[in-house]
């Protein structure tokens, strides 16, 4: 569905020169949900913006649902969604109108485009606002209705930059019911970047990590996270005194690592957190150390990001 080649987009500013996307190569089969991560300024809007033809690359090379980006860029935008992260309707039009002509665009039929138009208010719960014009709606129904403006002609590759930036919990619990339903439904293929990381875990198939305009990691969330040095177990102990004893008896476990004892707490990293930890209370019951509590943490697709770059991708976001 995608395939790109030394992908490139270089900005001059003045006498300065911006490499904002460094010859990425990308492929994204039919049916796949494909999630880009990395931190503000990496490239991976302007990855999206040169996949759905609204930036020209000034190298390499790139095919989009089977046609050329840079010779035939209509073909591409008749058979993709794109929700960016801007508000893409129009000020002038109520909600039903603005979505029945976006369906009329993409050359739907009057009924179609109406009953589509009714279909997605309703599942992304904006049935309510449908006769309001679109100018007094909130900035969070803004945001639904550009979604539904970019689902409306069911296509089969859709791009969503940011697509629950502004949303509260439910309504983005709502929105990616509504687009996973899509590719159950219809097969399609899904290309996001999102700085919800939860999201990324647990919609995506696959993950590639983007910094300085390079790719530099890519797989599946668990084979991702199976490169960060285990999971992260913590001992909360009963008496802040006992942690330079606890922290002992944690180093003497087979493949524990970073050891940390901590105020009232030790914590260290393993492999296999979920059996380890019954080791360890027993290692520590039997040297009199009493507990409050132990937690397992596993590794999560921040941790994969700050193992490799070593800054974190919430960090960064926040």
């Amino acid at each position: 569905m995608i395939h790109t080649t030394g992908l490139a987009r270089r900005f001059h500013s003045g006498r300065q020169t911006v490499h904002a996307v460094r010859g990425v190569d990308i492929d994204v089969a039919p049916g796949e949900v494909v999630g880009l991560l990395g931190p503000n300024g990496a490239g991976k809007s302007t990855t999206l913006r040169m996949l759905t033809t609204l930036l020209a690359p000034t190298a390499g090379s790139a095919t989009v649902a089977g046609y050329d980006i840079r010779t035939d860029p209509l073909a591409v935008r008749r058979r993709i969604g794109s929700i960016g992260q801007g508000n893409g309707s129009f000020d002038g039009l109520r909600t039903r109108e603005e979505l029945q002509a976006q369906g009329r665009f993409y050359g739907l039929d009057r009924h179609t485009a109406r009953r589509r138009a009714d279909e997605l208010l309703q599942r992304l719960q904006l049935s309510g606002q449908a006769d309001r014009d679109v100018a007094k709606l909130s900035g969070g129904q803004r945001r639904r209705l550009d979604v539904a403006m970019g689902l409306i002609h069911r296509p089969p590759l859709l791009f969503l930059d940011e697509p629950s930036a502004g949303l509260d919990p439910h309504s983005r619990s709502n929105l990616w019911e509504h687009v996973t339903g899509m590719r159950a439904e219809h097969g399609t293929t899904i290309v996001m970047t999102t700085h919800y990381l939860e999201e990324v875990d647990a919609a995506a198939q696959r993950v590639i990590i983007i910094d300085h305009g390079r790719i530099i990691a890519e797989g599946t969330p668990d084979q991702l996270k199976s490169k960060v040095s285990g999971d992260l177990v913590t001992v909360e102990l009963a008496d802040p005194g006992d942690r330079s004893a606890a922290a002992t008896i944690a180093a003497g476990i087979p493949t524990a690592h970073e050891v940390a004892p901590g105020r009232d707490a030790v914590s260290f990293r393993v492999s296999h957190g979920d059996t380890v930890t019954p080791e360890i209370v027993r290692a520590l019951d039997a040297a009199g150390i009493r507990l409050r509590g132990t937690q397992v943490q596993r590794p999560t697709l921040d941790d994969v990001f700050l193992s490799l770059t070593g800054r974190s991708l919430r960090e960064d976001h926040g």
